[in-house]
Formats: C-alpha cells, structure tokens, sequence
C-alpha cells in the first residue's frame, strides 16, 4: 500500500515517513499543495494523509481537486481544537481527521481502520453512464458503447462534471470554478475548447448531440 503524506514540516514528516516504512508501507512525500496534486497524479497513492496548511494550496483545496477525480481515503491532520477545519473536510470529503500533536500508534490504528473500513468497496468501482457513454470515476476512463476513449485529466474532469449535472445548465465560469477553482484566471474560451475536443471524440461513436449549448448561458448534457 502506497500513502502520500502531504506535510511541509519537516520535523512531522521526518517521523511519520519511516514509521509507515516501518509497518511496511510504500511512501511519498510532498511538501506544499501544488506538488500534493502532482504527486497523486503519478504515484497514484492508496491512501493521503494531509495536512491543512500548506504552502501554495491549502490541505481544503487540495482535497477538493482530488475529490473531483477520486474517492481514494484521505485522513486530515488538522489543529487541535480547530472544530471548524474538522466540519470542512469532512463535508468536503475527508475520511477521518487526526489532531496535531498526535501519537504514530493513533496515526496507525487510524490508517488500519480505514483500510479495513473501505477494502470491501474496491470491488465495486464508481460508474456514471448516460446513454452509451460510460465514466469509471476511480479508473478515470471514458468508454463510448464499451470502447475506451483516451481523454486528458481536463476532459475527464469536465466531461464528469457534466454527466454529474444531465439536464442542468452549467455556465462557464461554473465550469472554471470546479475543475480550476475560484483562484485561477482561466479565459472562457478555453471551456469552448475543451467542449470542442469532447464533441470530436464523442462524434466518433454516435450522431446523437451529447453536450448541447445554451446560448448565453453555457452547456448542458441532455
């Protein structure tokens, strides 16, 4: 098992990294949010364990960017007493929270557990389809009547997105606040291109139109 820890004390990492070693698990470690999002792209960990403050993105960012392509199990480490970062993170998706300071053998009894609480979903992948379009949300693979379809992350992500809202209008700056969110620039025509590209592939597999544009307020699928 591969545990990303996300951590820019050095001090905190330099006693978790060979304790987790120790117990036999794999490692990796990062210490701002930017390199957290690069690191869970590449090593593709089987746990995180994340810290709420972080040079560059904060730990709540970060979890919401994963959490927008990922249900891997995330544990936050978060200030004590700080009751209103533990209500985030778990409405933001977080697994289980753990309190600074904190003892290995509670930071071990806590990774166990939700291993042991989420081994039984591995089996059961998370799916979302729309007529013979097919997302396999924890592969982040597209299918189109059963063909796989390479997409970039940017694609995949907004072709989720807008399988998640079918029938719902999602305007463009909506778009750029849950795949970039609200502290990026991104031009609007940029949407248009990722748009473009999806129709193109879509096109390949079907004549019927997939993602419909809403003059004047976005796209929509359905």
């Amino acid at each position: 098992m591969k545990i990303l820890i996300v951590e820019d004390d050095k001090g905190i990492s330099d006693f978790i990294v060979p304790e987790l070693e120790h117990e036999g698990y794999t490692t990796c470690l990062a210490e701002t949010g930017r390199k957290a999002l690069d690191l869970f792209e590449s090593e593709k960990p089987d746990l995180i364990l994340l810290d709420i403050m972080l040079p560059e993105l904060n730990g709540l960012e970060v979890l919401r960017r994963i959490r927008a392509v990922s249900t891997v199990p995330v544990i936050l480490e978060t200030a004590r007493g700080e009751t209103i970062d533990k209500i985030n993170g778990l409405n933001l998706g977080a697994d289980d929270y753990i309190p600074k300071p904190f003892e290995i053998e509670e930071l071990l009894a806590r990774i166990n557990a939700l291993f042991r609480r989420v081994s039984y979903t591995k089996s059961r992948e998370s799916v979302l389809s729309y007529k013979e379009l097919t997302l396999n949300i924890d592969r982040m693979s597209f299918c189109m009547n059963e063909t796989e379809v390479p997409l970039s992350k940017t694609e995949f992500m907004l072709l989720k997105l807008l399988v998640e809202n079918q029938n719902k209008v999602l305007s463009r700056s909506n778009i750029i606040d849950e795949i970039w969110g609200k502290d990026h620039f991104i031009d609007e025509n940029t949407i248009d291109v990722y748009v473009g590209y999806l129709r193109q592939k879509i096109s390949e597999f079907s004549k019927d139109e997939y993602i419909k544009t809403v003059r004047g307020a976005g796209y929509m699928m359905g």
